[in-house]
């Protein structure tokens, strides 16, 4: 493969272009998982992935459950589908706790006190009850536990990591932003039934096809480091997902490396990705891959999108290594020009609430890109506002 083709085959796994989902769950059940530290970028990364989704449907997927914010993979916030949730976390929970060990050790949080605290916050959530950290934190206080600091977000995490706790229905603070909330794991995820888990071996092999059939052409190491699994754990799911799906998954040996992908002909449904009746199936590639309209197709992508942090070895084909750090007044997110890097932006609201209510977009080329990639900036900013259903326009650099 050449560079090129590896940027437009991950694109288009990766549903960056088109063929889109329709709807922000159908993004997200084909990558499987969403890094989503910061949940107004984060929304993004789904919505941008469709046709057309709005910030306001991927809010309501939140707000019901369908979609779920929570501690998995490495570990960090990922939006996760509520029916991939159960098997995930299962398959994620022990090295995550091995991971945490040093951090659990440090703050006192020892198997005793992970179960006492886990019965605190399970009854605080009981009932459809849907709590915020400092709601959290009081009730733990008030049973002897931390009510701040590094021991406080540990127990959290360690109960989401446990599946007692998963998000709940976000609430709006008075300035305007979406704030986190925590519900009951068995009742959001499956209505009060005990969630359903698939075997190890199944986990494995579901995992492998849903990462490599979205990301590839991709490396048993950038799986193994997306995932949190070892790179023998990978190479089994490869094999399992041989058996259970002949074909779906290729290898593919370039640039001194094996990489491996979802071959053109190969539909959503080898995947185990359901498609329902009246809407698209998370898309094969084939068929068009670029923009309709006829210019250069600039991305605006958060720097925790799944086009960056998919990979770890092979992440420098799009021009890039990591995400950037804030530099002075610079911004961190990344601006695409044809799947490479090629500048950075940031938003800001403007007097949320209010009539003169609207969005910043400051973006910053890296260099010159002529007129027509110019005209496709201006697309991007207006595809942004109508994610975000606000007048949004792009600011002078400076201003």
């Amino acid at each position: 493969m050449e560079p090129r083709e590896v940027l437009r085959t991950r694109l288009a796994g990766q549903q960056l272009w088109e063929r889109r989902a329709a709807t922000a769950e159908e993004a997200l059940k084909n990558l499987l998982a969403v890094q989503a530290q910061e949940f107004p970028y984060a929304r993004w990364s789904l919505a941008q992935r469709t046709t057309g989704a709005t910030a306001e449907d991927v809010e309501q997927a939140v707000a019901d459950g369908r979609i779920l914010r929570t501690h998995i993979l490495r570990p960090t916030w990922h939006f996760v589908h509520r029916d991939d949730l159960p098997w995930l976390r299962a398959l994620s929970e022990p090295r995550l706790h091995q991971v945490n060990g040093g951090t659990y050790r440090r703050t006192g949080i020892d198997i005793g006190a992970a179960a006492r605290s886990a019965d605190v916050l399970a009854a605080a959530v009981a009932g459809g009850v849907h709590l915020t950290r400092e709601q959290l934190a009081a009730r733990l206080q008030g049973a002897g536990f931390p009510g701040k600091g590094l021991a406080l977000a540990y127990l959290i995490m360690h109960a989401e990591i446990s599946g007692v706790l998963v998000s709940g229905t976000p609430v709006r603070s008075a300035g305007g932003a979406l704030r986190q909330t925590y519900a009951a794991f068995d009742e959001r995820v499956a209505g009060g039934a005990p969630a359903a888990v698939l075997s190890r071996e199944e986990s494995l092999a579901a995992l492998a096809l849903r990462y490599f059939g979205s990301r590839g052409p991709a490396t048993v190491r950038d799986c193994a480091d997306w995932s949190g699994l070892t790179m023998t754990d990978v190479r089994k799911g490869l094999a399992l997902a041989e058996e259970i799906a002949p074909g779906a998954i290729v290898a593919a040996s370039f640039d001194g490396a094996e990489f491996y992908l979802r071959p053109p002909e190969c539909g959503a449904e080898a995947l185990g990705l359901r498609k329902e009746a009246g809407r698209g199936a998370p898309t094969q590639r084939g068929g068009s891959t670029r923009p309709r309209h006829g210019l250069p197709q600039i991305d605006l992508v958060q720097c925790y999108d799944e086009y960056i942090m998919g990979y770890s070895v092979s992440r420098h084909y799009f021009g890039g290594t990591a995400p950037a750090y804030p530099f002075g007044d610079n911004p961190m997110h990344v601006v695409l020009l044809d799947g490479l890097l090629a500048g950075s932006w940031r938003h800001s609201l403007v007097r949320r609430g209010s009539a003169t209510e609207r969005c910043e977009l400051d973006i910053r080329m890296s260099r010159p890109v002529g007129h027509a990639a110019e005209q496709a900036v201006d697309v991007a900013v207006a595809r942004y506002g109508d994610f975000l259903g606000m007048p949004t326009l792009r600011i002078p650099v400076g201003t």
